[in-house]
């Protein structure tokens, strides 16, 4: 069995499941749901891009930010430590198979089926946009698709890594759950602490210390938002965030830590499964 084998029989077994099913129709229901709102602060101001695609992409930012970590982790938690349990893990290694070859066939056929979801998403909101909107740009709603693809494989990654320490399917459940918890609330608050305890609740005019605005970046969450603003100028005008001159917290950074966070815990899930014993 060869990596593209591994691919297909993760791909194959979350269509039997239902999994792909489930995901599929969630995304469609949640990403549907926004575009529909047609929502658009006040805040957008002047844009060369039209309006409509400025409030698509302020509906899309919901789904995005929230739902697909919450797809990424869901997908992904049980991917080493449920097969270890069940004890297929045995079979797949069995063949001639490499731990590698494992764990990345794994992140492949999870973010596959993830992404998967995300495309039909966005299919049925370009429709949406498409017949309800007054126009519609579709070179920044690509763009806008293929980052959250990428956003989904960094959760993807995320939960392969994670699984790969678990010792049980619950365990590695409510680990998932603290995941989700930390990258969507509690390092928020973390910032908020190391703000307030350094300039204030309420900001200076000199702005928040460079150093803050990183732990901020170093979420996956927040990195998206920058890289988000890096490709579609434009997606600034409806967001607010805070603005640095240091170089290490500007918009590209968000490309680095997104990559980073792949790469890292893909290694890291790699790393602990080779010196795993399996039984």
């Amino acid at each position: 069995m060869s990596l593209a084998a591994v691919i297909r029989k993760d791909v194959r077994d979350a269509a039997r499941s239902g999994s792909l099913l489930a995901v599929t129709l969630l995304f469609v229901l949640v990403a549907g749901f926004w575009a529909a709102i047609q929502h658009v602060p006040p805040m957008y101001g002047e844009s060369d891009v039209p309006t409509s695609t400025l409030a698509l992409l302020n509906s899309m930012g919901q789904p995005m930010a929230f739902f697909v970590p919450l797809l990424g982790l869901g997908i992904a938690y049980d991917s080493i430590v449920g097969e270890r349990d069940s004890g297929s893990i045995r079979l797949a290694l069995s063949l001639p198979n490499t731990r590698r070859e494992v764990v990345l066939g794994k992140f492949i056929g999870r973010s596959a089926v993830l992404t998967a979801a995300i495309l039909t998403g966005y299919a049925v909101v370009a429709v949406i946009a498409l017949l309800t909107y007054e126009s519609f740009a579709v070179g920044e709603f690509v763009l806008y698709t293929l980052l959250t693809v990428l956003y989904g494989a960094v959760y993807v990654a995320i939960g392969i890594g994670f699984s790969s320490v678990m010792r049980s399917q619950p365990a590695a459940l409510a680990g998932a759950t603290g995941l989700y918890v930390l990258f969507q609330l509690g390092w928020d608050v973390v910032t908020a602490v190391l703000q307030t305890v350094t300039v204030g609740y309420v900001p200076p005019e000199s702005g928040v210390p460079g150093w803050v605005l990183l732990v901020h970046l170093l979420n996956p969450t927040a990195a998206i938002g920058y890289a988000t603003r890096t490709i579609i100028p434009e997606f600034a005008e409806i967001t607010a965030y805070p603005v640095s001159d240091a170089a290490y917290v500007q918009g590209w950074v968000g490309f680095l830590v997104l990559a980073a966070w792949l790469v890292l815990s893909l290694g890291f899930g790699y790393r602990r499964f080779r010196r795993t014993e399996i039984r």
